[in-house]
């Protein structure tokens, strides 16, 4: 790793979103690089939970620079008809955003698959802008998933769309260990 302890002179709110694959691995190239630099990440992973992912070994191996939570279930929430425990999960993810903001030790943080969870009902938009508003200026924030809402779009300092032009996926492959978990 990098010597030096130096912090982000400045941190920018980042949103990666669209309909292609890549969104989540974007986000965690991103910390690699900060961790690589000394920098201290902080990743919360919402509407996800008790599957075994490659990037939380990954995130122990580089403790305490990377640290990942799941915020979710291991099944699939239902957009029409979200369950009471998705909702909790969601808002106990922000809530956490929050604290990480407010205790000031980490350099980077990462809400992944938030913008889902805006978009499900699972938590209001407002209630990410205010997470968007407490930012430390030295803190980057980036937000991941499908669906961003334009408000956070609006809010936000560089947005990426990622655009599926062509997908496994679409002829009966599912997510592979190592590559896409």
């Amino acid at each position: 790793m990098a010597t030096g302890n130096k912090k982000l002179e400045r941190g920018y709110v980042q949103i990666l979103t669209g309909d292609g694959k890549g969104k989540t691995t974007a986000a965690l190239g991103m910390a690699l690089r900060a961790v690589g630099h000394n920098l201290k990440v902080f990743m919360i992973m919402f509407m996800k939970g008790n599957v075994e992912y490659g990037e939380l070994e990954t995130a122990r191996r580089l403790a305490p620079f990377l640290e990942i939570r799941e915020m979710g279930r291991e099944t699939f929430v239902s957009k029409e008809n979200p369950e009471a425990i998705d909702i909790e999960w969601a808002r106990d993810g922000l809530r956490l955003a929050m604290k990480i903001l407010e205790e000031g030790k980490h350099d980077m943080l990462i809400l992944d698959e938030v913008n889902v969870a805006v978009d499900f009902g699972l938590i209001p938009v407002e209630d990410v802008l205010r997470v968007i508003r407490a930012k430390p200026d030295h803190v980057e924030l980036v937000l991941t998933g499908r669906y961003a809402h334009a408000d956070l779009i609006a809010s936000a300092d560089l947005v990426t769309e990622m655009t599926c032009v062509k997908h496994y996926y679409q002829h009966g492959v599912e997510a592979r260990v190592g590559i896409e978990r």
